[in-house]
């Protein structure tokens, strides 16, 4: 089975959080923060949406910073993602 996002929808999947911090301190799993940065898997097409011309930014295969309470949580299969408009992606992480 496979996801394809329609319009300006992008389909991310989680990057794994941090288990422990910079100072080698261990977080238990309350105190973990869901992480904010994602790999992209799929790209809708784009087009017309709401009466405006959307050109796609991302490409699959990105990693990207979206927006902290954006999207649509899906299981699909065991695996986690989020589907979000390309408008709450706020940066593309570049290496």
């Amino acid at each position: 089975m496979k996801l394809v996002p329609l319009g300006d929808k992008v389909v991310l999947k989680q990057l794994v959080a941090e288990e422990t911090t910079k100072s080698g301190i261990v977080l238990p799993g309350q105190a973990k923060e869901k992480p904010q940065q994602a790999e992209v898997v799929a790209v809708g097409p784009g087009g017309i949406v709401d009466g405006k011309e959307v050109v796609m930014q991302v490409k699959v295969g990105d990693k990207v910073i979206y927006s902290k309470y954006a999207g649509t949580e899906v299981k699909l299969e065991d695996e986690e993602f989020i589907i979000v408009k390309q408008n709450d992606i706020v940066a593309v992480v570049e290496d």
